[in-house]
């Protein structure tokens, strides 16, 4: 089988078909010019490179002089239209915020599209934002570059290394397994990212091993958190670091090995993912912890909620990009928090031009069509809310249903709790803390601890059963603020849901 083809090979394809114009938005310029040029030589034609700083000139001249007078995008775009009638490939660099603010240079942008079509030409738009006029868009064939493989990263690595041991010598200290590690951990990076974490890495002390995975990694949340929608998250190094869920975690240690290749060769498909419901605060966001460190994989949680507010105008291109992103990590659990928050107006008539619905219809069809091993898992509350597609078999491997914890459960999240703040559960009455927190969710009864903690301290005494059981009477538990609603919830997924305990 064939592998997949290259940016340069999938761009070539465009070139060669005579698209007149090709939009690549992207904050990796350097690598979608490169991608662009290597291209354009490729077919054989000449290249002219357009930006306001340095005007119109050769693309394929670093040190070639411009045309005057056309730092002007308006300039720009009529000297392009006076060229003689030849088949061309001609790069704007920030143009779309120009031709959405200028009518005079979508007039003239308009009219270089018409020679690029007479011509055979290309007129390709590397922007940083997808800030253009929707008649830019229409004309526009889309781009996207791909991240780099673990093969591409390689050579980055390496290429990164020889260079940086020109200027001063590097040691390496890395077995072929070390390496892997390192290479699936700068995985869902940019090319751009990857030699910079590299490079810093390498910085203080000239050399590169294992050890340095940790800084990588550290490096890497940095970067994705500034992406703003993909957020690294850490999860527990040992499931018995969490209280209950019985049955999920017996679901899940059935399907561990459903990611090798024996599985597949056995029939078996590797799992999708699965949709978590339930009470406030009973443990959803554990529940998604407890599959990455029973997997042993990365946990990485997807904020849907912030496209509306921080990506208006480009929401679903960068919603694109984040799955594409995920799907560039892999293996990985990515985890959607509060789910219906994001879509629940997909689910109804809403005043936001169908944006909901497209956005939702995007995330229904990756999940279906998607490549790699992402794990998804998806929380959600307020069950009224779900789009109704998103509920159909198929969707999720399964529906699990994450009550308030039971009896047993209360006293394993009791130990829990009182071991991570050094205390032995022994020395406490378990059975009578697990029956006076009936009704209690796993994170209010962390909070009763934390209470007790307090009191006794203000006491000057050491922390006794009386502390947290009179801390779990002074705070009523969800299960009575919110009873009504649990009860609803409780009843709509009996027989709809397998119960996570």
């Amino acid at each position: 089988m064939m592998g997949a083809m290259t940016d340069e090979e999938r761009f070539q394809a465009l070139l060669q078909a005579r698209y007149p114009a090709i939009s690549i938005v992207t904050p990796e310029e350097e690598d979608a010019l490169d991608t662009v040029l290597r291209a354009t030589v490729e077919v054989q034609l000449d290249a002219l490179l357009w930006s306001n700083s340095r005007g119109v000139r050769d693309g394929l001249l670093e040190d070639g002089p411009s045309v005057p007078d056309s730092e002007h995008p308006a300039a720009a775009m009529f000297h392009l239209t006076t060229l003689s009638a030849k088949r061309r490939v001609i790069v704007t660099l920030d143009l779309a915020a120009h031709l959405a603010k200028d009518e005079r240079t979508l007039r003239q942008w308009r009219d270089v599209i018409r020679a690029c079509q007479r011509d055979g030409s290309t007129l390709v738009m590397i922007d940083h934002q997808s800030d253009r006029p929707e008649v830019v868009g229409e004309w526009s064939t889309e781009f996207e570059l791909s991240l780099p493989d673990e093969a591409e990263l390689e050579r980055i690595v390496k290429s990164t290394l020889r260079q940086r041991n020109e200027e001063k010598p590097v040691q390496v200290h890395l077995s072929r397994r070390d390496l892997e590690t390192i290479l699936r951990n700068l995985k869902g990076l940019s090319r751009r990212q990857a030699r910079q974490i590299i490079l810093e890495t390498v910085s203080e002390d000239n050399r590169l091993d294992l050890s340095d995975v940790n800084h990588i990694l550290a490096q890497k949340r940095r970067m994705l958190k500034a992406g703003g929608l993909l957020e690294y998250v850490e999860s527990p190094v040992d499931l018995s670091e969490i209280g209950g869920l019985a049955r999920l975690k017996t679901w899940l240690g059935q399907r561990q090995c459903g990611f090798s290749k024996e599985a597949a060769a056995f029939g078996l498909s590797a799992p999708k993912g699965v949709l978590m419901l339930g009470v406030q605060g009973a443990g959803k966001s554990l529940a998604a912890k407890a599959v990455a460190t029973a997997w042993q994989m990365p946990l990485m949680r997807m904020d849907v909620g912030a496209l509306y507010d921080k990506y208006i105008g480009e929401s679903e291109k960068r919603l694109r990009e984040t799955l594409r992103q995920a799907e560039a990590m892999a293996p990985i659990v990515l985890w959607i928090d509060e789910i219906e928050k994001a879509f629940a107006s997909a689910a109804s008539r809403s005043n936001d031009g169908g944006l909901s619905q497209r956005m939702f219809g995007t995330l229904l069809t990756w999940m279906q069509e998607r490549r790699g091993h992402v794990f998804t898992i998806a929380t959600a509350n307020d069950i009224e809310a779900l789009p109704p597609e998103l509920l159909r078999k198929g969707r999720f491997d399964e529906i699990f249903f994450v009550d308030l914890p039971t009896a047993e459960a209360r006293g394993q999240i009791l130990s829990i709790h009182l071991k991570k703040r050094n205390r032995e559960p022994v020395k406490f009455d378990l059975a009578a803390l697990s029956a006076a927190s009936e009704g209690y969710s796993g994170a209010e009864i962390e909070q009763a601890i934390l209470a007790g903690l307090h009191n006794a301290y203000t006491a000057k005494s050491e922390l006794k059963t009386q502390h947290v059981l009179d801390a779990l009477a002074m705070s009523p538990p969800i299960s009575v603020t919110m009873a009504e609603r649990i009860a609803g919830l409780r009843l709509w997924a009996r027989g709809r849901c397998v119960p996570a305990d």
